[in-house]
């Protein structure tokens, strides 16, 4: 009681500061003071709820000398309120909160469209209770301050919001509930890793039942479950009477009154429920529906049926630094490494592909966020000021793991070091109208490389060779002249470099004699409409697969004078990609809208179906490819910001891997992509943005090390053995 002598003098001490600051009292702040001489007169708690829509930017001056005096510390809470958009400036805002802070308990600023005000709160902290924010200009949420006191957290309607950074719940040690309704959040895997941060955590919401103000379980929902457990029954003893469809009745009214409303995209992901469930094991409520025993079994179920939690079939997370020291040791895990220690060295070896794959699988389950990084713009090293390169495809060397080739849209071609930005050879154009839409590397000659351009017209080019600064029509560095190929989209070596397979829009397919220029073949009608692409299979020169938006997968036989194929498999959308396994055992195809499949290839018998949502979109063109050799499949979509990487033996989903350009609002979606031949888990993608006017980039995806590539190059020049292989790579961009 010995705080009542100063809640008296909190008027008094007002007026004082508002004649020093030469501001007219505020009538708002004059009713709540007096509002707080209420309360000490009923001994209640000394409370006061400050609203800054009534507020001018002169009013907060001598409000915040208020609280930052003494006298002000006879309160026990402060809520700030702002019931209205303003013309509050950030400084004084900013200075009124740090005054306030710890006795802050409810600040609601979801009408404050001040985004310095957000920014300073998410770095610094604040020590309310009780945040209520809605933005429509935080992109990615960083709540990277210290809001220890938090309990309750609401975002609904931050519309930008599209992802979560790594650490951004790190410092929010009791943070009970947490709203996210009409976000952009749409990553399962980024987001339940960034939830699990969250030690306290009981009730979550993506979606809201219209009759809940919070995030608390919906009483109706409850009342739901109860009745239609009754209701289901009585249907039992029902039917005997003839009276089924009173009890389908009383089900269906029921349930109707439980509608989720304001859903994140993430809500409609696969799964989604089950997903979160089994991610966040200490989660009680989710989008105002109680979790319960069965909810929780189900999940577990669901999980393991459908998503893989860590790559190479490990079933707990291992410590990088634990697998470097099985590695040194030769020990099968550090417990054993332990038991064994007084019987001396132990003689259990692993090879190095264990420890690569178990480094591997402890890089890839540390972090749900991998390394994006696009290769760089070139026109510096051009000399040729303006000068941007807009790729339309591209190609990892086969043996040198340092290099790519890229042709672009213009029809250059471009051969870079991706590790260093820098430029190793450069073919300019020889027609700007024209584009480049193949590229092959040969492999037993692995300077030369195969180019196809849309006018149908076929180069071959040896990158050790000094190239003409302007291309004229025939120049081909290795003197070989090919014939056209008419709408040309696919190129292919065989495995013995000898020979070109060409195919593009029509039924047409040609293969080509690599050191003559000479058409073999000239295959016609092999589908009963266009052929996407044609590849020969890594070991066998003479087999090729074709496919088709005709629905159909053929295998051929150059051996027989293909004139009926091997044997013919079929999907439910045309056939936009197909290629070979890297041992050629399986066929990987994609159709168009996410119909994906691994096909045997001795017979083209179903090995796997990927289980991909499709979006209903008859233009959303899919292509995948093999990584980690044929253990991962990574597929994307050309109307889609995401690429899925997922278990090429059992279909279960890794990851999902969302795109985003420098603005939260720039989408990018995923014209081509290739796995890393030789770093595990890596990628590059050929990105568009959804604008046209916007340019075109490949972009690089992995997992670095210990969570950023500088560590990762740090550690490789210590000690590079530990990396068991290439370090992260660059950042550069197009």
């Amino acid at each position: 009681m010995s705080s009542l002598p100063n809640i008296s003098k909190l008027l008094d001490r007002y007026l004082e500061l508002c004649k020093m600051h030469k501001v007219q009292p505020s009538s708002a702040v004059v009713s709540w003071l007096n509002k707080v001489m209420v309360q000490k007169d009923t001994c209640e708690k000394h409370t006061i709820v400050i609203l800054l829509n009534q507020l001018t930017n002169a009013d907060l001056f001598p409000l915040t000398d208020l609280f930052r005096s003494n006298i002000s510390d006879a309160l026990d809470s402060i809520d700030l309120l702002q019931e209205s958009s303003g013309d509050l400036n950030a400084y004084p805002v900013l200075s009124l909160l740090h005054a306030i802070n710890k006795r802050l308990r409810v600040v609601d600023i979801r009408e404050m469209l001040l985004e310095d005000v957000l920014r300073s709160i998410f770095e610094t902290g604040l020590d309310c209770q009780v945040l209520n924010i809605k933005s429509t200009e935080i992109q990615k949420l960083n709540m990277a301050g210290k809001f220890m006191h938090m309990h309750t957290l609401n975002l609904d309607f931050c519309t930008s919001i599209s992802s979560m950074e790594k650490d951004c719940f790190t410092y929010m040690p009791n943070l009970i509930r947490l709203s996210m309704c009409s976000t952009r959040v749409s990553n399962l895997w980024t987001t339940a890793a960034a939830l699990s941060k969250l030690p306290s955590l009981l009730e979550l919401r993506f979606q809201n039942c219209l009759c809940c103000k919070d995030t608390a379980p919906c009483h109706l929902k409850d009342l739901s479950d109860k009745n239609t457990t009754k209701a289901s029954s009585n249907m039992l003893l029902e039917v005997s009477f003839g009276k089924l469809h009173v009890a389908e009745h009383e089900i269906s009214t029921v349930s109707q009154k439980y509608n989720l409303h304001h859903p994140s995209p993430i809500c409609f992901q696969k799964h989604y429920r089950e997903y979160m469930i089994a991610s966040l094991p200490r989660l009680g409520v989710l989008d105002n529906c109680r979790i319960g025993k069965f909810d929780r079994e189900r999940a577990k179920t669901v999980f393991s049926s459908y998503y893989e939690l860590l790559p190479n079939k490990r079933k707990h997370r291992e410590s990088i630094i634990d697998v470097l020291h099985m590695r040194e040791t030769g020990t099968s895990s550090i417990l054993k490494q332990k038991s064994l220690r007084s019987k001396g060295p132990s003689l259990h070896k692993k090879s190095q592909s264990f420890y690569s794959r178990s480094l591997c699988a402890a890089k890839l389950g540390s972090s749900a966020w991998p390394a994006l990084h696009p290769i760089s713009n070139i026109s510096h090293i051009l000399k040729e000021e303006g000068k941007i390169l807009r790729p339309r495809q591209f190609e990892y060397h086969q043996t040198d793991p340092s290099l790519m080739a890229f042709g672009t849209l213009e029809g250059e071609v471009a051969v870079i070091n991706h590790e260093t930005g820098n430029l190793v050879n450069y073919v300019p154009s020889f027609d700007t109208r024209k584009s480049v839409l193949g590229l092959c590397w040969l492999k037993r000659y692995s300077s030369k490389l195969v180019v196809g351009y849309d006018n149908g017209s076929l180069r071959l080019y040896d990158i050790n060779d000094t190239l003409p600064e302007v291309a004229d029509s025939d120049y081909s560095s290795t003197g070989v002249a090919f014939d056209d190929f008419q709408h040309l989209t696919s190129v292919h070596v065989n495995a013995t470099d000898d020979q070109i397979l060409t195919s593009g829009y029509s039924k047409k397919v040609a293969v080509y004699d690599i050191s003559t220029g000479k058409r073999l073949h000239l295959f016609t009608d092999m589908h009963r409409e266009p052929i996407n692409v044609a590849k020969f299979a890594h070991h066998s020169p003479s087999l090729f697969v074709t496919s088709s938006f005709d629905h159909d997968i053929k295998m051929w036989d150059l051996r027989t004078k293909p004139v009926n194929p091997c044997y013919t498999a079929s999907s439910s959308r045309g056939n936009v990609m197909v290629c070979f396994s890297p041992d050629d055992l399986y066929l990987l195809v994609s159709a168009v809208d996410n119909e994906v499949k691994q096909l045997l290839a001795a017979d083209g018998r179903l090995h796997t179906k990927f289980d991909i949502a499709s979006t209903g979109s008859a233009q959303n063109y899919t292509r995948s490819y093999y990584m980690n050799g044929r253990d991962y499949i990574i597929s994307g979509s050309c109307d889609e910001p995401v690429v899925r990487v997922c278990c090429a033996q059992t279909g279960r989903r890794l990851r999902d891997i969302y795109l985003e350009g420098q603005n939260a609002r720039s989408l990018m979606f995923v014209q081509s992509l290739r796995g890393d031949p030789f770093r595990h888990f890596h990628m590059a993608i050929l990105a568009a943005y959804v604008r046209p006017s916007s340019k075109w980039e490949i972009i690089k995806i992995g997992f670095s090390l210990l969570g950023s590539s500088s560590t990762t190059l740090t550690i490789a020049r210590a000690n590079p053995a530990i990396l068991l292989g290439p370090p992260m790579c660059l950042i550069f961009s197009i």
